[in-house]
């Protein structure tokens, strides 16, 4: 089931991004504590995106949080990947923005990389990392309705 995040998810959303970071982005460094991250994910974020989450079994086990043109997050909690939820989350996001929109991912996250394509979206652009807190190369992804 996705729906709107309520306030009550916090924790569950922090468990799930942070268990990403610990599970699946090791290649990125590791530049905040769990705390950070947590403020990041449930204070700072939800300030300028509308989040929604992919709840299973009564249980919080992905989100997505949007922005005017841009999915800002997504991430499916690592013991639940391989579900279509973050299909789910995706899918979500194009009902909500239908004229389109981007995304930053790292190259190196393959997986991401090919489940973006995979649904349709395109690389635009390539960095070198001098754009990210992280250093690390990115990749902004578009989706238009009309190129799939």
């Amino acid at each position: 089931m996705i729906r709107r995040a309520t306030p009550e998810d916090a924790d569950e959303i922090a468990a799930t991004f942070t268990a990403s970071f610990e599970t699946l982005l090791t290649f990125l460094p590791n530049l905040h504590t769990h705390e950070e991250r947590r403020q990041f994910i449930t204070e700072i974020v939800p300030a300028d995106h509308d989040v929604w989450v992919a709840e299973e079994d009564g249980r919080v086990v992905g989100f997505a949080a949007i922005a005017e043109a841009s999915l800002g997050h997504i991430y499916v909690h690592p013991d639940y990947q391989g579900r279509g939820i973050g299909s789910a989350l995706l899918d979500t996001t194009k009902e909500l923005r239908p004229a389109g929109f981007t995304l930053w991912t790292f190259p190196q996250n393959e997986q991401a990389c090919r489940f973006y394509e995979r649904h349709g979206l395109h690389a635009m652009q390539y960095g070198d990392g001098s754009g990210n807190e992280e250093g690390v190369p990115d990749v902004q992804y578009e989706w238009l309705p009309a190129r799939e």
